[in-house]
């Protein structure tokens, strides 16, 4: 096991370090960022009146709606002659959030990835197989850097290309893979349409992110690959992968990188903060960051902290697993969920393939939603391929009870064959809205 220093330090002195680097990033901001400067002039705020952490409270908070409204280089913190290299999101509901990194930037990010893997289990000399996608998304060449920085042996797969991804993996031998959980799905069921067994592989870790997946989900993948999988999480506005990660040996929460980011959870309507435990919208103001620090950051991402240590030795502050995002929930006739709860429970149903997608349609002329759902292998061919066999019609209300009685919902189920939900080639798409496309009679 790999532990950091910082990751051991007592409360008193991450706290103290963190107030430093508040200082400091609240001055560079106000100095150098005319969008914070307005803002705190707004507030009657200067870098001065920072004296504390519980400070941080009065600073104002931002948003990705800010962040678009700057596009693309109006909140850099340096001159972009600076910085070596941009990132952004990938903008599919206007345009995207861009970041930039300095040298600095790019070396703090590496050893807060290379931190994160050691977390995951990943040790020197191993071999990392990077299957997240490089580009200006930030999680191939943000897990690719910390591999590097740890000294693995990195192979920068990228996504897709199934195939070559199995065989490399299978004359490569590495021993951590960095992927999206539902693309580790799509591997292992190809591997079992090639005739391989998933289990075979030399994998011993799985580092998964960049979507919400459930406890379910980790517990299918550790079963199928014979693996521990832990979760990462990160986002570009922060920094990348890397913001925090489960460890190996405990699986108990994301160990947050505190000396980095400060993180804070609030109630997404009221702003205001919530109870150590208590679920809310997380928020993070980065502490190190030169080109793009963010203060007070709203990441939309539903989870909660605690800042008891963990059994593992680290005392830094951890996340739970992400429930979802505010703008996913879900309000199906009256009932707040969030597709993370609909796969808790889908991913107990034998029947079923870990696959699956909730479409948003129009039922006359109110909204409605459809739960679509496919059924295994070994299902399709006890009922010889038809889907109207009675067994499918006892399955469809199971599967309803199973969600009224623990997620409180009445939803429309629509079963299907094997292999007939598109399946992931990075990050999958479990919400789907067809309203302006689809009509459903009543």
């Amino acid at each position: 096991m790999i532990l950091h220093e910082i990751e051991t330090s007592s409360r008193e002195e991450m706290e103290k370090l963190q107030l430093r680097r508040l200082q400091e990033t609240v001055k560079h901001v106000y100095e150098n960022v005319p969008f914070y400067q307005r803002q705190f002039t707004q507030l009657q705020i200067t870098p001065d009146d920072i004296s504390s952490l519980e400070d941080l409270q009065r600073l104002p908070f931002t948003t990705k709606k800010d962040l678009r409204n700057h596009y693309p280089f109006d909140l850099l913190a340096v001159p972009l002659k600076d910085c070596v290299r941009i990132h952004a999101s990938s903008g599919t509901s206007g345009k995207p959030t861009v970041v930039a990194y300095t040298k600095n930037d790019i070396d703090h990010w590496s050893e807060v990835v290379a931190r994160a893997i050691a977390i995951a289990g990943g040790e020197p000399g191993q071999i990392l197989h990077n299957a997240y996608g490089y580009g200006l998304f930030t999680g191939g060449l943000g897990l690719h850097y910390g591999g590097e920085r740890l000294g693995m042996v990195t192979v920068p797969m990228s996504g897709g290309n199934t195939d070559r991804q199995i065989m490399m993996i299978e004359d490569f031998k590495p021993t951590v893979i960095s992927c999206t959980p539902s693309y580790m799905l799509n591997i292992a069921e190809r591997m079992r349409e090639l005739g391989k067994d998933p289990k075979s592989t030399s994998i011993n870790y799985g580092i998964f992110g960049a979507e919400p997946w459930s406890e379910e989900m980790r517990l299918t993948l550790e079963e199928l690959f014979d693996i521990k999988a832990c979760d990462i999480y990160g986002l570009s506005e922060v920094i990348g992968p890397g913001v925090a990660m489960e460890c190996h040996e405990v699986q108990d929460g994301l160990h947050i990188a505190e000396d980095h980011f400060l993180v804070e959870v609030v109630n997404p309507n009221t702003l205001e903060p919530v109870p150590e435990g208590e679920e809310g919208e997380l928020v993070f103001t980065s502490l190190t960051k030169e080109a793009f620090p963010v203060i007070r950051y709203r990441t939309g991402d539903i989870a909660s902290i605690t800042r008891e240590p963990c059994q593992c030795g680290r005392t830094t502050t951890r996340m739970s697993r992400v429930k979802g995002r505010v703008d996913d929930m879900l309000i199906i006739r009256g009932v707040n969920v969030f597709p993370s709860e609909i796969e808790q429970y889908l991913l107990t149903v034998e029947e079923l393939a870990p696959h699956y997608q909730i479409h948003l349609v129009r039922k006359g002329s109110l909204d409605a939603v459809q739960l679509q759902v496919e059924v295994n292998e070994p299902f399709f061919a006890a009922i010889n391929g038809n889907l109207q066999d009675e067994r499918v019609h006892q399955l469809k209300k199971n599967i309803q009870h199973l969600l009224k009685t623990y997620c409180f919902i009445s939803i429309d189920v629509n079963v299907h064959e094997p292999k007939s939900i598109p399946r992931s080639q990075g990050k999958a798409i479990r919400v789907v809205d067809l309203r302006n496309q689809l009509k459903v009679n009543q």
